[in-house]
């Protein structure tokens, strides 16, 4: 399906992802009681998974061979879009890759004609808030204790209507000033060919 001349870029994941996502959520999240079984999450209707990836002119953006350095899940929940996660390995933070995958999200919930999207962040973690806040999300309340291994809580984080002129007009904005700063990425969120 084309080259990639990018440094980055997202794609639908596929079954051939699994064993690399695992690891590296293994490796972010090691204190996770419950790893998530990725496996069950690409049979879940509901489940949408993306994987951030290097790419060179020599790959294929759809090619599994690409570097997964990232992933992001979203369910689908009639109009509602829940951000399940956003993850970037370590060596590759502050690059904006966690950004990226956000983008990537809000196009997807657009393209599924979701109206709004909704996530939890740890009352910890100010950048993700932050980066949320960028993209319209509000606080709206707080999950005590919402996070397994250490009870963290959790801030519940929402856009109300990702379909309003507002928000997409915002949105195009933001994402015009990603490509300024980072440079162009590749997304390709048409469902992989199997």
């Amino acid at each position: 399906m084309g080259k990639c001349d990018l440094s980055y870029c997202v794609r639908r994941m596929t079954e051939d992802d699994i064993s690399a996502v695992s690891e590296l959520d293994r490796r972010i999240f090691p204190d996770m009681k419950m790893p998530t079984n990725f496996e069950n999450e690409l049979k879940n209707c509901m489940a949408h998974y993306i994987v951030a990836c290097e790419c060179d002119s020599a790959k294929s953006i759809n090619s599994n061979d690409s570097n997964v350095i990232g992933y992001a899940g979203l369910w689908i929940m009639v109009s509602e879009a829940h951000i399940v996660n956003i993850a970037v390995a370590h060596n590759y933070r502050r690059r904006g890759l966690g950004e990226l995958l956000l983008l990537a999200l809000i196009e997807l919930a657009l393209d599924m004609k979701c109206n709004m999207m909704t996530l939890e962040v740890r009352a910890s973690n100010v950048t993700a808030q932050r980066l949320y806040q960028k993209y319209g999300f509000t606080s709206r309340g707080v999950r005590k204790g919402y996070y397994n291994d250490n009870r963290e809580d959790g801030i519940i984080m929402t856009v109300d209507n990702i379909n309003s002129k507002t928000f997409k007009g915002e949105y195009k904005k933001l994402k015009g000033d990603y490509q300024k700063k980072r440079g162009a990425a590749e997304i390709i969120l048409t469902a992989p060919i199997s």
